[in-house]
């Protein structure tokens, strides 16, 4: 994948902070408030997701009708909702921008709904490894034994990770 290109950036508005602070709160509910600031920057480039830097950190992506915290945003600001954990076999892939495969989840948390982004973490410490879509809401999810789960849209060690600003 080629390195992001910064075309330019520039704070957003009162009034789309707002808008972007409601999709956000409409996919992780209250947990939107740990990224509430006065001062919230829209990165132009040439990845497929937007980027938004809260207080000069890319803690932020969105994409068409939705908002979620990217990997440092979820660092820095954990939270306990669309969670997707895989077993110590699928972090290694999963890290590097494979896609969740159902045999390696071991749980998923039920407010998982399909076509919407959820956060994949690893068993033991519960770090987040990759945002992906989910593929099939969580019950869906449950009851299906192989396959893609999650499409991995942004993974430690990507393009968005790497994004110097």
């Amino acid at each position: 994948m080629p390195k992001i290109t910064v075309k330019k950036r520039h704070v957003i508005r009162k009034s789309q902070i707002a808008d972007l602070l409601g999709q956000l709160a409409d996919e992780i509910g209250a947990s939107a408030d740990l990224f509430r600031s006065d001062r919230i920057e829209r990165v132009e480039t040439d990845a497929s997701v937007g980027i938004y830097l809260v207080d000069k950190k890319p803690l932020l992506i969105a994409s068409g009708d939705w908002a979620f915290p990217s990997l440092r945003g979820l660092i820095e600001h954990p939270i306990p909702e669309r969670r997707v954990v895989v077993d110590a076999g699928a972090v290694r892939f999963v890290a590097n921008g494979a896609d969740a495969m159902r045999p390696g989840i071991v749980s998923i948390s039920p407010d998982i709904r399909a076509g919407h982004p959820v956060q994949v973490v690893e068993e033991r410490y519960g770090k987040p490894l990759a945002i992906g879509i989910a593929l099939f809401d969580a019950a869906d999810m449950e009851r299906q034994e192989k396959g893609k789960s999650v499409k991995s849209v942004h993974y430690v060690g990507d393009d968005i990770w790497n994004l110097e600003i």
